[in-house]
């Protein structure tokens, strides 16, 4: 083909040359370091970017098909809450006082809910000044929403609904391939309490579990749990989530979580326990959901206990969320709530 050119224009220079077509990218420190460069080379990544971005307005659809408002709530907080996690540091230079970048919205949505707004969500940043890996990174995306006179049971099947959803819109069906295996979406999920799962997964004794410091333990049982897994009493959740991670679950499982956590409330029907839910698809964590406390009275008691606790680690946990406890004994109605980090699901 010959083009016969009457007139050419520059639109732009490019100084440097694209990586070659043949091999492409493929460094990882640099696909990652230099995105822009990652998306010309790469389409299925500029793919990937388009699939994440409809996902995140699905899941608008989703919610505000279900009555749920859209909120944003503040992203610089007096007082870190919402999570234990170590927050960044900031200052405002009007007002001369150090502010926190949010961890969690999790304090600002539940005030909502108190104003008499019954079902909100919000898809924010948080930030949390902690380790970083291909699966946790200081700065991230979250869903998070509420809804009053539910339970976590409630958002259990809420959130199978959502992800099946998800799973038929872009994979036209309830099943996919990940890392080389199949995973079925079909519901009912698996559902098992996660003392359960221990056994059942990793293989624990029971007896273990009723008594983490109980002498007589079988010493097979406790050498397959390293130091620095082994559990104080009423802190299953740490080593439990080390002994799911390696594993790979289908379909999907929703296990109930055993432990004392300062905003969750207990289950009526074993004190020991709280209503407390986590998804976990091939070993991952994809959401966390809760049936929240409610009594402004037991809740500054959990606080106190939290700072109690954290004293030693940490002075920023040495700060009470005065504002939040007296919202709170405005009463706020029965509510569940849930977070799921958009490195999960995207």
């Amino acid at each position: 083909m010959t083009l016969q050119v009457e007139a050419l224009h520059l639109l732009v220079k490019s100084l440097r040359p694209l990586p070659e077509k043949w091999h492409g990218l493929t460094d990882v420190e640099t696909r990652y370091r230099q995105r822009y460069l990652d998306l010309i080379a790469n389409p299925r990544v500029k793919e990937i970017f388009l699939i994440r971005v409809q996902a995140i307005q699905m899941i608008r659809d989703f919610f505000n098909s279900r009555g749920f408002l859209e909120v944003e709530t503040p992203m610089m907080h007096p007082i870190p809450g919402g999570a234990t996690a170590k927050p960044f540091r900031t200052h405002h230079n009007a007002l001369d006082m150090e502010l926190f970048m949010r961890v969690a919205p999790e304090l600002f949505l539940k005030r909502l809910v108190i104003g008499g707004l019954e079902r909100v969500f919000e898809i924010n940043r948080n930030f949390r000044n902690e380790g970083i890996s291909t699966q946790h990174n200081p700065e991230f995306t979250m869903l998070e929403f509420y809804q009053s006179y539910a339970t976590y049971e409630d958002l259990m099947s809420l959130t199978e609904e959502l992800f099946c959803s998800m799973v038929k819109r872009f994979h036209g069906g309830l099943k996919l391939t990940y890392g080389g295996k199949e995973i079925d979406f079909t519901p009912p999920w698996k559902r098992i309490r996660l003392k359960d799962s221990l056994i059942e997964v990793g293989g624990l004794n029971r007896a273990i579990l009723t008594d983490p410091r109980r002498p007589k333990r079988s010493q097979r049982d406790w050498a397959s749990i390293s130091e620095k897994e082994r559990p104080m009493e009423g802190s299953w959740e740490t080593s439990s989530r080390k002994r799911w991670s390696p594993c790979s679950f289908s379909p999907p499982s929703l296990p109930t979580i055993h432990r004392d956590l300062a905003s969750l409330r207990r289950n009526e029907q074993d004190s020991t326990v709280v209503d407390r839910f986590e998804l976990f698809i091939t070993g991952r964590e994809i959401a966390n959901g809760f049936s929240e406390l409610n009594d402004p009275v037991d809740q500054r008691e959990r606080f106190l206990q939290q700072i109690k606790e954290k004293f030693e680690e940490d002075d920023l946990f040495l700060r009470l969320d005065e504002d939040f406890l007296r919202a709170l004994e405005y009463g706020m109605p029965p509510t569940a709530g849930e977070g799921s980090a958009s490195t999960a699901w995207s």
